[in-house]
């Protein structure tokens, strides 16, 4: 792969993936619900599903996928009944006597595991990401007894995308992570407040993805 193209293509995906989305505003809920480690273990799901995107679109399954979206449909229900419940329990933590604020803050803590799944749950079921792959990424693949082969080019492509992606959506959780700190210890109201925002988000985020169910 030629220079010009591989700088091409990482000015590019910093671009893209700088502009705010679903998957930002998942992992900065996540951080200013619990904290710098939860945001990034949110920005790791999201990569974690761009890896099954590329490796999908390296095998060509891209396409299947996208002709058959019946198939995610299971998968963006569990995502939203799942974004619901986040909200109702980060709600529900907002309404705790200010006295309880210590263990209404541990609540998300006790989630890492579900955070990472349901942020790669989301990346992957999302159908703007596959349509992406089909029409970003073969525009910086190259042809000719020189180039090497289209999989393992797409394969190339897909691990810079995530390395890119990875610093700027791990970046958006420290630093929402570091604020929502800051903010707490300003007291017992400003929690309440984050916590009612973050189950909005978390609401809405789910609102989209049922919208996305055909």
């Amino acid at each position: 792969m030629e220079l010009s193209i591989v700088v091409g293509f990482v000015v590019a995906a910093l671009v893209v993936s700088v502009v705010p989305g679903p998957d930002m505003l998942f992992i900065a809920a996540n951080a200013a619900a619990g904290g710098r480690r939860a945001g990034v273990v949110a920005a790791t799901g999201v990569s974690t599903g761009l890896v099954v995107h590329t490796v999908a679109a390296a095998l060509g399954l891209g396409a299947l996928i996208q002709a058959a979206p019946q198939v995610l449909n299971g998968v963006r229900i569990a995502g939203a009944a799942f974004l619901l419940y986040l909200a109702y329990l980060t709600w529900r933590a907002s309404r705790r006597p200010l006295g309880e604020a210590d263990e209404a803050l541990e609540l998300p803590k006790r989630t890492l595991r579900r955070t990472y799944l349901m942020a790669t749950l989301t990346n992957v079921a999302n159908p703007k990401v596959i349509l992406f792959y089909l029409a970003f990424v073969p525009q910086f693949i190259t042809t000719g007894p020189a180039s090497w082969p289209a999989t393992l080019q797409i394969l190339v492509l897909g691990a810079m995308l995530i390395v890119v992606g990875f610093c700027v959506d791990a970046s958006v959780g420290l630093l929402a992570g570091s604020l929502t700190n800051t903010l707490l210890r300003a007291g017992g109201t400003v929690r309440r407040r984050l916590e009612r925002i973050c189950a909005g988000i978390f609401a809405a985020l789910a609102a989209r993805l049922a919208t996305d169910i055909h």
